[in-house]
């Protein structure tokens, strides 16, 4: 049997921000089977760390609550054994702390919500998910709106 997914989290700020273990069931429901025997980064930063590797990475001079970061495979690089015990790097999660906030205000959701919402969008990033063409962006949603139910949240995209 594979270990569970490792999540490392790392806060750089101080605003509210959840248990790493509710992180780590949150991004397990996102990720699925692919949980297993992977490993993610969370790091959690106040709006100028976020506004600066948004800029760097994005080319938007504004902070924002969640960036995805793939662990990229090189090509031609041999695949890890199945019974290797190192866990398999999924990637990189930064997280805007007192935006998820204020968007939790703005939204009139709850906080923890909101984290969720996130930490699965992002987590979805991971694996592949995205939102630039619309049935793209509709797969990703059903999916979202598909696991939050799962952890007990409502649809993130109902007022």
């Amino acid at each position: 049997m594979r270990a569970p997914l490792q999540v490392e989290v790392l806060r750089r700020q101080g605003h509210w921000s959840p248990a790493s273990t509710a992180i780590r069931a949150w991004a397990c429901a996102a990720l699925g089977r692919r949980a297993a025997g992977s490993e993610l980064a969370v790091r959690i930063v106040g709006a100028a760390e976020s506004r600066r590797l948004n800029v760097r990475f994005r080319g938007r001079n504004q902070p924002t609550n969640v960036l995805s970061f793939p662990v990229a495979t090189a090509a031609g690089a041999p695949a890890r054994a199945r019974h290797t015990a190192a866990p398999r790097p999924l990637g990189d999660l930064v997280v805007c702390s007192p935006l998820v906030r204020a968007e939790a205000q703005d939204q009139r959701k709850s906080l923890r919500a909101h984290w969720a919402h996130l930490i699965v969008h992002g987590a979805l990033h991971l694996i592949g998910y995205d939102h630039m063409q619309p049935q793209d962006a509709r797969r990703m949603e059903r999916r979202e709106i598909a696991v939050l139910k799962q952890l007990g949240f409502t649809n993130p995209y109902r007022s």
